[in-house]
């Protein structure tokens, strides 16, 4: 579009990705050029920028005030997270027409660099929603005497991180529901649902495992089924207005009276969806997974299982088990595999002691009798005693698959005290 002699005007970001997308967090510096195209010399007043991060949301309700009365009542909030301005050339007055101060492009293309640093603080990540939104722009305004201001806006991402790999997130989830169907004075046997999946936190092409178990003791033909859900709810003056979209969704095959089905893994894959919004005062955004039977001609039997989607996946060493603690047992199986098979026993007593070193321990010490009167009487009795075993023999402790590291060490560290206190 040229307006004047000004070809054209752009906006371009310096990504930190390899991507080559714009995507920032908090506390990230946002860089970037406007570049200006001219196809001859020009005199402007200033080249700005204006730079914005905000929520709102907005919807309205109609409603009815007598028979013949009716009012629309608008409901809107908005939340600012950053506003910045900056100018590139020239100086704040562009409201006159004045020829003072003015620069000369001449030209060509110009390039204008621009930065700018994101608050430290927590951000709202990057939403289109049906009532509301959370954006961030860069703004860009050429001002010129006599003519319309040329102004290019244009949009970069913010995400939130969401970090999976908290014990929180990795916790099982879990549940169980029962449903009894009853037509008038006759009642069928009840229909059970239980569902349980691996953890709470799922980033988006991960698929989920669920494991289920649906009986059905009622009389009638059931299906059992699994989907995620999208909840968006927006809050403006004391009122909530939510949605709630299909994210993703699978069945599972028809269940007759008297039979069972169990799900083992059955795994549910999470399409490109933006992740969880928590931290934001006027826009939500939450995921669940609803495990339930489809039931004809009544109410469905659900269980809703509370899912969030994060931005950070799991670790590749972290464990996909169910919880932190099976991880952790899932790492002192890996380091028993590093054990060997069967570790050398220690020497046996008689290896190490003579049976003249050993007739030679049982003469009275003479350097002891000191040592003997200022001992109670049993005390010594039990040092005595002490000094006259050898340690236990390997085979006495016994060489099972279960407790021989126990011998090993229990050997070891009794024929050390021994030799320390008696022999050497």
């Amino acid at each position: 579009m040229v307006l004047g002699k000004v070809k054209s005007l752009t906006i371009s970001f310096d990504c930190l990705n390899d991507s080559n997308v714009p995507v920032y967090s908090s506390g990230d510096t946002v860089s970037g050029r406007v570049s200006l195209e001219v196809t001859g010399e020009i005199r402007v007043k200033s080249l700005k920028i204006h730079a914005r991060g905000h929520a709102k949301v907005r919807w309205t309700e109609s409603r009815n005030a007598g028979s013949n009365t009716a009012y629309t009542q608008n409901y809107t909030e908005e939340v600012e997270y950053f506003n910045h301005k900056d100018i590139l050339i020239g100086h704040e007055r562009d409201d006159d027409n004045s020829e003072e101060g003015l620069h000369t492009i001449h030209s060509g293309r110009h390039e204008y660099a621009f930065s700018f640093e994101l608050p430290q603080t927590p951000l709202a990540t990057s939403f289109e929603g049906r009532h509301g939104s959370v954006r961030y722009w860069v703004k860009a305004e050429l001002h010129r005497p006599w003519f319309l201001p040329v102004k290019l806006k244009k949009e970069f991402t913010v995400f939130e991180h969401i970090d999976i790999n908290t014990p929180s997130l990795l916790s099982p989830q879990a549940g169980t529901k029962e449903k009894t169907l009853c037509c008038w004075f006759c009642t069928s046997g009840p229909i059970s649902l239980s569902a349980k999946i691996e953890r709470k936190g799922y980033t988006p092409g991960e698929s989920i495992q669920i494991f289920a178990e649906i009986e059905n003791c009622s009389s009638r033909v059931v299906v059992p089924k699994a989907a995620i859900y999208q909840t968006q709810a927006f809050y403006a003056k004391g009122k909530m207005k939510e949605v709630k979209q299909l994210v993703a969704s699978l069945r599972g095959e028809s269940l007759s009276s008297g039979k069972t089905e169990t799900w083992n893994g059955k795994q549910l894959k999470i399409p490109p969806v933006s992740p969880s919004i928590l931290d934001c005062s006027i826009i939500r955004v939450e995921y669940s997974l609803m495990v339930y039977v489809d039931i004809p001609g009544a109410m469905d039997l659900f269980l809703n299982l509370p899912l969030v989607i994060g931005t950070i996946p799991l670790h590749p060493f972290g464990s996909r088990t169910s919880s932190v603690s099976s991880q952790c047992s899932m790492n002192m199986n890996w380091l028993g595999l590093t054990l060997p098979e069967r570790p050398e026993a220690p020497p046996s007593y008689a290896e190490v002691v003579t049976e003249e070193q050993r007739q030679s321990s049982l003469a009275p010490l003479g350097v002891c009798d000191d040592f003997e009167r200022a001992l109670p009487g049993p005390l010594f009795a039990y040092i005595q005693e002490f000094r006259f075993l050898p340690p236990p023999l390997y085979s006495e402790v016994g060489t099972s698959k279960y407790n021989y590291e126990c011998a090993v060490a229990l050997n070891s560290v009794m024929w050390n005290k021994y030799k320390k206190l008696f022999l050497l």
